[in-house]
């Protein structure tokens, strides 16, 4: 294509020069004739991105809650590209809908529980699902809270809110978790006052605090790609101070549940943003991050929105937003470079938007690193699985549910130490830049899901593995057993070697180890005169879940 451009270019060059002969040689008094209208050459649209089984295997393992033959199948067929354009025009699977549908006298955090398991394994929006899971691990509220125990649907609501704002804008996220009643009574800004000395009142400093550590510009002035600034004696350079958290804490007082009849002792209202009173807001001058300086006699709409601008606005949010969100999706440790590409995007998506998630979300997954990253660097690309997608891709590769079709499954926590939206803290279940003792530390990586596995944790995950697969199929053990579906392995299981292939793919997008493979084979091949193939394909299930390089995730 660019010999024909360049031969085209010639040929213009050439005629126009011919034309500038013939006009100023002979005396012609012949006028001049009409120039030739120019050649148009129209740019090629960028090409999409094919894969192989494989290939798509792994992507779906980064961009769904789990590859699945009829998921990487229809992948193949198509692109990446037009996979996510899809994936982004899917409707919304939302969790309100499964709570309010309940017929329960009340509702405990294990109903909500269950429903994310049928949205998450189940919903045609897998992308939506997965990336509204990573931004819960972000934003995080927890129904450990006493009071949001008892508020299921303002947790679903919640939940709901983030699944929405997926592919939307950044900034608009951010105003809808600040305004969110779940995280006004979960870092305490609901009710938050104005200063009142006589009567001991002082701004609470809870959310303040939160929103610029964790859920937009965290402690160190970052670069681009996400490492640090250094000063002049090479330290990292604080965000802000004390003072700073103190003019945001002004900056959010006044704040209560919509239609609330007592700021101080109001009724809750879990599925509407919050209302702002005016007697309750400090309408002085405040100091903020990036001096700005907010002017006193403003609402406090008019307050929150300056705020929200300048921390939206920040140089931090790109790269920081950007390093957690791949993280979530695809590596601990993204070189610099993989994460000043992301942040880049979110800086300007190519139309001039800055925030754009849905642009965010596609550079992440279309990222050479994110597609090639096994190969590129084998010894540090990747991340653990954490608990809940591993026993997601689970159900899903054996379409697991009940004869209703619910999964319940609805106190993982007391089995391997993670559920969603029930978080020990604001700083989720394992920090972003935890470091495994060890190999791991010593190489100065990152390994935030290892904080997870304790010893209980990992025995209860190797329980659950077992239940799943072999125990709750047991109708003598259960009124209501687990159904799996998995006919199209039973088809196969004569043959052992084309079974392990198979579940390699779904599972592990074909990076099984020969060691691995073979001894699986190699076991088949020693309990086939003496088992059926159903179960078979189920001791393959287990040892491939089971297993340490299963557990990466590549």
């Amino acid at each position: 294509m660019y010999n024909h451009v360049l031969l085209i270019t010639r040929l213009l060059v050439m005629a126009a020069g011919f034309s500038v002969l013939t006009a100023c040689g002979g005396g012609s008094s012949d006028p001049a004739p009409d120039p030739d209208p120019p050649v148009v050459v129209t740019p090629l649209p960028d090409p999409k991105t094919e894969v192989d089984p494989s290939g798509a295997a792994a992507f779906l393992n980064r961009a769904t809650f789990g590859a699945t033959v009829d998921s990487i199948n229809a992948l193949v067929a198509s692109n990446l590209e037009d996979w996510l354009d899809d994936q982004y025009q899917m409707e919304p699977t939302l969790l309100l809908p499964y709570i309010q549908g309940l017929e329960e006298e009340e509702i405990y955090p294990g109903h909500r529980v269950e429903g994310w398991w049928k949205n998450v394994v189940n919903g045609e929006d897998q992308l939506r699902q997965r990336v509204a899971f990573a931004l819960s691990e972000i934003f995080v509220i927890s129904d450990r809270n006493d009071f949001l125990f008892g508020q299921q649907e303002g947790m679903a609501h919640y939940y709901d809110m983030l699944a929405l704002n997926a592919f939307g804008n950044y900034r608009d996220l951010l105003e809808q978790v600040t305004l969110h009643p779940a995280m006004g009574v979960y870092l305490s800004m609901l009710g938050n006052e104005k200063p009142d000395p006589e009567n001991n009142i002082r701004p609470d400093e809870n959310y303040a605090r939160e929103v610029m550590q964790l859920f937009s510009i965290g402690l160190v002035e970052l670069n681009l790609d996400g490492t640090p600034v250094l000063d002049g004696q090479g330290k990292p350079i604080p965000t802000y101070d004390q003072s700073i958290i103190e003019g945001f804490a002004h900056v959010f007082t006044g704040w209560t549940f919509t239609g609330a009849r007592y700021f101080r002792w109001p009724e809750p209202n879990m599925l509407e943003p919050m209302q702002a009173w005016a007697s309750f807001h400090d309408t002085g001058e405040k100091h903020i991050i990036s001096n700005v300086v907010i002017p006193a006699g403003q609402t406090a709409e008019e307050d929150m929105a300056m705020a929200l601008d300048a921390l939206f606005n920040h140089p931090n949010v790109g790269p920081f937003i950007s390093y957690r969100l791949i993280q979530r999706l695809v590596t601990s440790n993204p070189s610099p470079a993989y994460v000043a590409r992301v942040a880049s995007v979110f800086n300007d998506n190519g139309d001039g938007e800055r925030g754009d998630l849905g642009a965010v979300i596609k550079a992440i997954l279309l990222d050479n690193e994110a597609i090639n990253g096994y190969e590129i660097s084998p010894q540090t690309f990747g991340k653990l699985r954490e608990p809940l997608i591993r026993v997601a891709h689970q159900f899903r590769v054996t379409n697991a549910k009940t004869a209703s079709g619910d999964i319940p499954f609805g106190w993982p926590e007391y089995v391997f130490g993670q559920s969603p939206q029930r978080a020990p803290s604001v700083f989720n279940f394992f920090s972003p830049d935890y470091q495994q003792p060890g190999e791991i530390a010593d190489a100065d990586l990152y390994a935030p899901e290892f904080q997870l596995s304790t010893a209980n944790n990992l025995t209860g995950m190797h329980n659950a593995v077992i239940y799943f697969t072999f125990w709750s199929t047991d109708a003598g053990n259960n009124d209501d057993p687990f159904i799996l579906d998995i006919d199209q392995y039973i088809a196969m299981a004569d043959t052992h070697s084309h079974l392990v292939d198979e579940l390699n793919l779904v599972f592990m997008s074909d990076q099984m180890s020969d060691e691995m493979r073979t001894a699986i084979i190699d076991y088949l091949d020693l309990i086939d005169s003496y088992t059926t193939d159903r179960n078979k394909v189920l001791e393959v299930i287990f040892l491939i879940l089971t297993s340490s390089e299963y557990a990466i995730q590549k």
